[in-house]
């Protein structure tokens, strides 16, 4: 008994430590900052520069909203932000996770659904792209969904575009005009029966 109370403890206190561990979401702006809050919910807006930095994650833009659950009395005037509900940026956004970076006119992030979608704003700007940080791959589209976990992304088609993939060399399979062919290999004799 004794035995489990100390193991449940020190796997209490590791997953506390493993929470303090993870760097808090840092949003700087260099406009307007408000935020709105009802008796379930806190939505903030950030206008002009919008900086995020949180775990693993760094996002730029030019207007952000953030939808996040709230915490605690309710007739308090500031509420306790509790999980996010979603992030939506919007102008100029990029999007820096571990090797990967994105570019997109709009970005809505839905962290408990473990999603990502990127869009344009506008039909005049470019189609969202996710790029390997080594130029190792590049991929378009009009609409890209991420999913976090999965190792999965899914690009919708609009008005018959649909994704592009820029990956690396394939080596020439083909024969050059001066390249004699390659005989194929012989295939081993068969083995004798005794």
């Amino acid at each position: 008994m004794i035995l489990r109370l100390f193991l449940a403890t020190l796997l209490g206190l590791a997953a506390l430590h493993a929470q303090e561990a993870l760097p808090p979401t840092v949003i700087e702006c260099a406009g307007l900052a408000e935020t709105i809050s009802t008796d379930t919910e806190t939505i903030a807006t950030f206008r002009d520069q919008v900086v995020v930095t949180g775990n693993n994650l760094k996002v730029m833009c030019d207007y952000l909203k953030v939808v996040a659950s709230r915490q605690g009395d309710p007739k308090a005037t500031i509420g306790k932000y509790g999980y996010f509900k979603s992030l939506i940026a919007t102008g100029h956004v990029k999007i820096i996770q571990g090797d990967r970076e994105a570019t997109c006119g709009r970005a809505e992030i839905f962290p408990e659904e473990n999603r990502v979608v990127l869009s344009r704003q506008s039909n005049d700007e470019p189609y969202p792209a996710v790029r390997s940080t080594n130029d190792q791959y590049v991929a378009t589209g009009p609409r890209m969904i991420l999913y976090r976990g999965e190792r999965r992304a899914v690009i919708e088609p609009e008005n018959g575009v649909g994704g592009r993939f820029t990956l690396p060399t394939i080596k020439d399979l083909g024969f050059g005009k001066d390249q004699p062919k390659e005989k194929p290999a012989t295939p081993p004799a068969p083995a004798k029966q005794p």
